[in-house]
C-alpha cells in the first residue's frame, strides 16, 4: 500500500502574506514538516525593488523547501503588479504538470494572480480573520469567499475561527496552535539567559510576539506603573503602529525581535509570561501559538480573555485569565507567590502530551489524502 508521501502531489506551492524570515509561527512549523514529504515552494508577497524586469528569486532553506520572492519594478499599480505576478507564474509552470502540485493558501489576495491555475489539490489554511486586521485590503472578504469556493479543503487556526467559518465550506477542520514541545522544554533545563536580559534584575514578566494593533499598550503601561519593581520584557517586532506611542518606563525593556532558536534562553529567565491582547475584531478569532509554547517552557501564563485561550487553557486552570489592570496585577502576584508549581506542571504536561506540530501535520496530510481520493472518485464517476 502506498504511503501518504507517494500519493499526495510531490510539489506544494504556498502563497503567503507573511515573510518566511519574520516571526517563526504556524506556516513555518507546518511547511518545514510538509517538506519531509514533498517539495515546498513558499511564495511571499512581492518586493518592489527591481529596475525594469520582474523576476522570481529562489533561495533554498531546507533540502526540499525553497523561498520564492517576486521582485517587481517600483511605483507600479496593483493591476500591473498582479499582471506581472501572473506572467511570472506562467513562466514558472510552463514546463510543469499542475497534476503534480498542491496550492496552499494563507492569503486570499493571492487569488488575484493564481486563480487561473488548476492544481491537483487546493488547501486554504485560514490561520486568522485577516479582514479584521489593520490595513486589510478592501477586496479580501470577496476574495476569501472565492477561495472558499475554490478550495478542496479548509483548515482553521483555532476553534472559534472554525465556528465562524464552518458553514462556508463542506470540508473544513479546526487545527488550533500546536507546539514543538522538545524545543520549548529547553527553557526548563538550561537556565542561561542572553546578555541583554541577564543584567535585568527583579521579577521578570515577559511577552514575545508581534507588537501591533492587537497589543494592549495601556495595559503594559499600567502594570509597569503599578509595580515598578517588576521588569517587563517585551520581545518582538513593532509593526503597523507608531513605536513612539509605546510606554517608556524604566522597568519596560524592549529587546527587539529574536530568532526562534533564541527564545528558550529568554524564557528560561522569566517568572511569568503574558498574553496582553486587546479584545477587538482583530483578536476575536485568534489562537495564540505562544500559549502552549509558554506552558511547554514551564512558565505560568496570565492572559486577557481571548476565546481560544479561555477555552481550553483557562477552563482547565492552566492559564490565569484577567480582564483589567487590577486583575492582571493580582494574577501575576499570585503566580509569583505560588507554591504549587510542581502540581501545575504535571497538569500542563498531561494536557500538552498529544499537542505537537508533528501530530497536527500528519492529521492534515491524512485529510488532504482523503480529500484528493474523494475528488478522484467523483472525477471517475462523472
Amino acid at each position: 500500500m502506498k504511503n501518504i508521501a507517494q500519493v499526495l502531489p510531490q510539489n506544494l506551492m504556498c502563497f503567503s502574506h507573511l515573510r518566511w524570515d519574520f516571526v517563526f509561527q504556524r506556516p513555518q512549523h507546518l511547511l518545514t514538516r510538509m517538506a519531509n514529504f514533498c517539495n515546498v515552494y513558499f511564495m511571499e508577497e512581492p518586493i518592489h525593488d527591481s529596475n525594469n524586469e520582474a523576476y522570481l528569486a529562489f533561495s533554498k532553506r531546507l533540502d526540499n523547501l525553497w523561498l520564492c520572492v517576486p521582485h517587481l519594478p517600483a511605483k507600479i499599480s496593483k493591476q500591473q503588479t498582479n499582471a506581472l505576478l501572473t506572467q511570472l507564474l506562467d513562466k514558472y509552470f510552463q514546463n510543469k504538470d499542475l497534476e503534480d502540485f498542491a496550492f496552499w493558501y494563507y492569503t486570499p489576495m493571492a487569488l488575484e494572480f493564481s486563480a487561473k491555475y488548476s492544481p491537483k489539490l487546493t488547501i486554504y489554511d485560514c490561520m486568522d480573520e485577516l479582514s479584521a486586521f489593520k490595513f486589510a485590503p478592501k477586496e479580501i472578504k470577496d476574495l476569501e469567499k472565492k477561495l472558499m469556493q475554490n478550495a478542496d479543503i479548509v483548515f482553521t487556526g483555532g476553534n472559534s475561527l472554525y465556528e465562524a467559518k464552518k458553514n462556508q465550506h463542506s470540508n473544513i477542520y479546526p487545527f488550533p496552535s500546536s507546539i514543538d514541545k522538545n524545543h520549548f522544554e529547553k527553557a526548563r533545563k538550561t537556565r542561561i539567559e542572553p546578555e541583554d536580559q541577564i543584567t535585568i534584575t527583579g521579577p521578570k514578566i515577559g511577552f514575545y510576539g508581534v507588537i501591533d494593533e492587537r497589543f494592549d499598550i495601556e495595559l503594559i503601561r499600567s502594570i509597569a506603573k503599578a509595580k515598578p519593581e517588576w521588569q517587563l520584557i517585551l520581545i518582538g517586532p513593532v509593526v503597523k503602529i507608531d513605536p513612539a506611542i509605546l510606554p517608556k518606563q524604566s522597568n519596560i525593556h524592549y529587546l527587539d525581535q529574536k530568532s526562534y532558536q533564541e527564545l528558550t534562553g529568554y524564557l528560561s529567565g522569566w517568572d511569568v509570561a503574558l498574553i496582553p491582547f486587546l479584545l477587538n475584531d482583530s483578536t476575536r478569532y485568534i489562537s495564540p501559538t505562544k500559549t502552549p509554547e509558554y506552558l511547554a517552557a514551564g512558565i505560568p501564563v496570565v492572559s486577557s480573555p481571548i476565546r481560544d485561550v479561555v477555552n481550553p487553557y483557562g477552563k482547565n486552570k492552566l492559564v490565569s485569565i484577567a480582564s483589567s489592570v487590577e486583575e492582571f496585577v493580582e494574577a501575576i502576584e499570585n503566580e509569583l507567590q505560588s507554591k504549587r508549581k510542581t502540581e501545575w506542571l504535571k497538569r500542563v504536561d498531561a494536557f500538552l502530551a498529544q499537542n505537537s506540530w508533528d501530530i497536527t501535520c500528519k492529521a492534515m496530510q491524512k485529510l488532504m489524502l482523503d480529500t484528493m481520493q474523494n475528488k478522484d472518485k467523483i472525477s471517475i464517476a462523472s
